[in-house]
């Protein structure tokens, strides 16, 4: 495996070795310090991978181990990176923390000469968080995890996920502007603020060809088999995705039910 990536004065990424359709080239293992700083935070350490996880460690000492949420292949690798390095692991979720610090909305987390501001972004998951990076002298970037990817949409797993909460995310990382996602697969963004413009004209787009689908099928919301529905809207994407699409169309139909 090759070393992590430089990609910001602030930000290096280790690429998992778990590509598949779901997460694209695979796992981004995000490496945070401030230049001259021997310690380090590492944000989602991805999947149990013995080799990947030994080079996470190796880029130490890591001082602090933060998910942005449950999922596997953000968290699996989790509790051995904290047996590598004595770390303890913060998340929003206490089924997913090693130690007694959690992690909620407006927290900071100064570490390595960084601090991590974090933002609530549910929808992709109840759990899901963001965070704010900032260090002296560098431009502030926002940690993404699934909730905006470097390329394509993401789900929203319902019933976990919620839509209303989704697009209430987006909203906010809306207003990010030009700071740069770092997301947790795919390649970085340049700007917060479009990215996240781009993604609520998606869902609005599907919320759209949603709402066509019922008609067309003659039934509501609440009624229409989600199948139906992801064969009529998704009948141009590769169908190995269409278990996760059935997700994001399940949130999309409670969604409209509730409108």
């Amino acid at each position: 495996m090759s070393a992590p990536r430089q990609v910001t004065g602030l930000a290096a990424v280790a690429l998992a070795p778990n590509p598949g359709p779901m997460t694209l080239e695979g796992t981004n293992t995000w490496i945070l310090r401030a230049p001259g700083e021997e310690g380090c935070v590492v944000v989602d350490p991805g999947p149990d991978h013995e080799e990947h996880l030994a080079r996470v460690a190796a880029a130490g000492p890591v001082r602090a181990i933060l998910l942005t949420h449950g999922h596997s292949d953000h968290s699996a690798g989790a509790a051995i990176l904290h047996a590598l390095t004595g770390a303890w692991v913060r998340a929003l979720d206490p089924a997913h923390r090693l130690g007694s610090e959690g992690l909620a909305a407006g927290d900071v987390v100064a570490e390595a000469g960084v601090e991590l501001r974090v933002l609530a972004t549910p929808g992709h998951t109840a759990d899901s968080l963001s965070f704010v990076l900032h260090g002296d002298g560098e431009p502030p970037a926002v940690l993404t995890g699934d909730t905006i990817l470097g390329r394509g949409s993401t789900v929203v797993a319902h019933p976990d996920g919620r839509l209303d909460d989704y697009l209430a995310s987006l909203r906010l990382l809306r207003e990010l502007g030009d700071m740069a996602v770092l997301p947790g697969h795919g390649p970085e963004l340049p700007a917060a603020g479009r990215a996240a413009e781009a993604y609520l004209a998606h869902r609005a787009n599907r919320l759209e060809q949603v709402a066509t689908a019922l008609a067309e099928l003659g039934q509501t919301a609440d009624q229409v088999s989600p199948g139906d529905v992801v064969r009529l809207v998704y009948a141009d994407v590769d169908r190995a995705l269409w278990p996760a699409a059935e997700l994001s169309v399940r949130a999309q139909l409670d969604y409209l039910h509730t409108r």
